[in-house]
């Protein structure tokens, strides 16, 4: 056990690490060949701040633990809202400038409604996870549209900003991008098998441990973007971090998952998670969107999204060991 949670440290310490690694040196390489930076800051970042959900679930999916997969993928969308942008909110409200993340408010929503009714028959089947997987290739040919068509975002403005901040030459940009790619890949195997090990030593399952450690754990870069982000008055970018994350799990993470093996759903997974899930990503986009003008998510509702986070985790934590020790 000793072991067991000695890897899961390692491993979640070296996987922030690397995806911070990979961010930067992905998000770099993309601006030296000419990218837009609104590209840069919807795709690139969000798909470097998902790739430890992506490389775990992969992992977990692979070794036969379908409820480390999805508890993953799910568990970080709601630490991604309930946490994320709750502390966010606390620290400074977020104001939605951006018209390309309202556009992609009811997107997140509409994905999150796919994939609830996909888990209804209490399976996820193979080709079930390719519609994720083209359902998400659709979303980013709209992204990169969008992007190409609407350079002067101010989410754009906000990716320029960071990125003259740390410039980074070329060959180093390369070589972050690699060295993150590899050692995320080898934390992620020592997470998995990790966490595993916890469960199977405490008696609970292996959805619990990733519903928690392991997806928050995985959350560990986009709360660093987010923080990093609201401290420049980035504001936009911190709320984009989140959807673009959420987008990635929900679809990319969970249809890879479904495509390498049949993942089946455990009940809790539907009446509990996903509708956990499914009511904060209703209330990000009523909060988001600005029905009246613009977007906002004020102190108060920062200290409800993150009183819920803590409410559902308490839960989480009294239906697993209740069932441990019954």
């Amino acid at each position: 056990m000793i072991l067991a949670t000695l890897a899961v440290i390692v491993g979640l310490a070296l996987l922030v690490w690397s995806a911070e690694r990979f961010v930067e040196g992905a998000a770099a390489t993309a601006q030296h060949l000419g990218m837009p930076t609104l590209l840069i800051g919807m795709v690139i970042v969000g798909f470097g701040t998902s790739a430890p959900e992506m490389v775990v679930s992969a992992l977990a999916a692979t070794s036969g633990n379908p409820g480390l997969a999805l508890g993953n993928a799910y568990g970080s969308n709601i630490a991604n809202i309930a946490l994320i942008l709750g502390l966010t909110a606390l620290l400074s409200p977020i104001a939605v400038q951006s018209g390309l993340l309202r556009k992609e408010l009811p997107l997140l929503a509409g994905a999150t409604l796919v994939a609830v009714v996909q888990l209804w028959d209490g399976q996820l089947t193979r080709l079930e996870g390719w519609v994720l997987l083209g359902i998400f290739a659709a979303l980013m040919a709209w992204t990169i549209w969008q992007g190409l068509r609407q350079r002067n975002d101010a989410l754009a403005a906000e990716v320029d900003e960071s990125l003259e901040a740390h410039p980074m030459p070329m060959r180093r940009a390369i070589v972050w991008l690699a060295v993150g790619l590899v050692v995320l890949v080898l934390s992620s195997r020592l997470l998995v098998w990790g966490a595993v090990a916890i469960a199977q030593g405490f008696g609970v399952s292996d959805l619990f441990i990733g519903l928690t450690i392991v997806a928050i754990g995985t959350s560990l870069p986009e709360l660093a973007s987010s923080l990093a982000a609201i401290r420049k008055g980035e504001h936009d970018l911190a709320l984009g971090n989140v959807i673009g994350s959420n987008l990635f799990n929900t679809l990319a993470v969970v249809g890879i998952a479904a495509s390498i093996h049949p993942l089946a759903v455990a009940p809790e997974v539907l009446t509990r998670d996903a509708l956990v899930m499914s009511l904060l990503t209703l209330s990000l986009f009523v909060l988001g969107y600005g029905w009246r003008g613009q977007g906002r998510i004020n102190r108060l509702e920062g200290a409800l999204l993150m009183s819920v986070f803590l409410g559902y985790t308490g839960w989480l934590i009294a239906q697993a060991f209740s069932g441990a020790t019954g």
